[in-house]
């Protein structure tokens, strides 16, 4: 009994510590910035919809030129070595969706909800030998044909994953590259730039802080996701 026991124990205790030894290596990896961050789009049809599929069927790697080319930029604006930080590309459509994060989650619920997203990712796109230096952003197209606004997008640094929610519109395209930007960024450490009423905090929040006037701002820092007026 004892013996089975200890066994059981010693099995958690390992699994604990390949987890540490996967998030750590992901960790210093993915902010080391020695060669290009590869990122890998995973469509979803989030709805449904014929509407959908068809926009997906049409989506290719150039659809998303738009993020490696902010991120090159940024690259040179912070004196990175890299003259390409990411390398982005188009992967297969997955079929399954991702847990739903509860509205009201607290630490406990969220942290459950993290585990069973890492669990779904690894079953949706299993892990070759390079997928532990990888971003996997499952982007959720909607047709936007049903009101309301769209489900709140996340990044995940434990996991390198993203899940984005956006629109099946081709005149949508750029704006759903800068949430994937956006979330692309939160899975290797940045933060959020606003506040609780989601404006732009100062000076972090600003795209020019010290433009004069200060309002209004002709840009939007990528990490506020709002122009300051």
């Amino acid at each position: 009994m004892y013996g089975l026991r200890n066994l059981r124990l010693l099995i958690l205790f390992g699994v604990l510590i390949l987890a540490i030894v996967y998030t750590v290596h992901q960790f210093i990896y993915s902010r080391a910035w020695n060669s290009p961050l590869q990122v890998v789009i995973y469509p979803i049809n989030g709805d449904g919809t014929e509407h959908t599929q068809n926009y997906i069927d049409t989506l290719t790697e150039a659809h998303f030129n738009d993020i490696d080319q902010f991120m090159a930029r940024e690259a040179k604006r912070y004196q990175l070595l890299l003259v390409h930080p990411t390398e982005t590309r188009l992967g297969p459509q997955v079929s399954q969706p991702p847990p739903k994060l509860p509205e009201d989650a607290g630490p406990f619920t969220s942290l459950l909800w993290g585990l069973k997203t890492r669990w779904w990712a690894y079953k949706v796109t299993p892990e070759n030998d390079d997928g532990w230096d990888t971003v996997r952003m499952y982007v959720a197209y909607h047709s936007g044909q049903r009101l309301g606004a769209l489900d709140h997008s996340l990044g995940l640094q434990k996991g390198l994953m993203g899940i984005v929610n956006a629109f099946a519109l081709v005149s949508q395209n750029k704006q759903n590259n800068i949430v994937i930007a956006h979330e692309l960024l939160h899975t290797v450490g940045a933060t959020d730039k606003y506040n609780t009423a989601l404006a732009p905090i100062y000076p972090e929040g600003y795209a020019n802080p010290h433009r004069k006037p200060l309002y209004p701002q002709r840009s939007a820092e990528i990490m506020a996701g709002g122009v300051s007026t």
